[in-house]
């Protein structure tokens, strides 16, 4: 397989230093040779050019959202990356930095697939929006923009219109949802898995309902989003929003090696991970794991 690798080292949507250095600490750490183990063709594009921001201007260009024109900046570019490396037959897997990419990369995968599935792995549900988040963090609203909810300045990023329809978005492992994410998750009758779903069903019944209805949807696109902190926060001390009572890492794989296998997975996220914040690299030997596992799968 053609691997287009992109690196996208922004921390304005968590508004937390130091997760802008994931792509390079992954690299450093030897992700493209892990591609290259498997029989992969790896073309390492590079890291998106992210402009500068005062943080007494984070509000600048919005009053709810921080840095909100710098992250649709790198975000329409990454959309066009994507869209790019899908049109050229390449698979796009884009590693950040925070999880506002998300809504970058969807829109291009979205721009070339047209019909798409989005799979979330997170521990939070990142549906929020400029009226419903507590914090202003635009890391939290990423895939409310893709379903065509929130404020315009996201949800027309790179074309006008919905970038995903809500009934085909599937959020898997969630555990801090803030009300107004609730609300929509109640309003759109998302399909939303959370942690106590999982440890209360079995991770195998999950997937099996999860499978069951992507097999009904007849969608045969995926894009597969993963955030690190979808991990129990004892595993992961090395991202930002941590959270208790999380995935173990044997169900991260199981999940991923389900969805990987349906072999309809045609771009995929890899975010959330902070080196300057991780214990003796803890975090980083663990997402190194996964992506050794996920490369060995595409």
């Amino acid at each position: 397989m053609k691997i287009n690798l992109i690196g996208v080292p922004l921390f304005y949507g968590c508004d937390r230093r130091g997760v802008e250095f994931g792509p390079d600490i992954l690299r450093e750490n030897g992700i493209n040779n892990l591609a290259k183990k498997y029989g992969h063709t790896l073309y390492d594009l590079g890291n998106l050019y992210v402009p500068k921001v005062e943080e007494k201007d984070k509000f600048s260009s919005h009053k709810k959202m921080k840095y909100l024109n710098a992250i649709t900046e790198v975000n329409r570019n990454l959309a066009n990356q994507v869209y790019n490396s899908l049109n050229s037959g390449s698979f796009p897997f884009v590693i950040g930095g925070d999880h506002s990419l998300g809504l970058g990369s969807i829109s291009g995968a979205s721009e070339y697939l047209n019909d798409i599935a989005v799979i979330w792995v997170d521990a939070h549900g990142d549906i929020n929006t400029d009226e419903t988040s507590p914090s202003g963090n635009v890391h939290g609203m990423p895939l409310s923009a893709a379903m065509g909810i929130g404020d315009d300045t996201l949800t027309e990023l790179y074309y006008k219109g919905r970038k995903v329809n809500p009934e085909n978005v599937y959020i898997i492992g969630a555990r801090d949802l803030d009300k107004g994410e609730v609300d929509i998750i109640n309003e759109f009758k998302l399909n939303v898995w959370s942690t106590e779903d999982i440890k209360k069903k079995g991770v195998e019944s999950v997937i099996v309902e999860l499978i069951d209805k992507l097999t009904k949807s007849s969608i045969k696109n995926i894009h597969l989003s993963f955030d690190i902190d979808s991990l129990d926060s004892e595993l992961v001390p090395g991202t930002g929003t941590p959270v208790s009572e999380g995935l173990s890492l044997e169900e991260v794989k199981y999940i991923l090696t389900s969805i990987i296998k349906t072999k309809n997975v045609k771009s995929m996220d890899f975010v959330e991970l902070n080196p300057k914040i991780d214990k003796e690299d803890q975090t980083l030997n663990i997402a190194l794991d996964v992506l050794d596992m996920v490369f060995s799968l595409l």
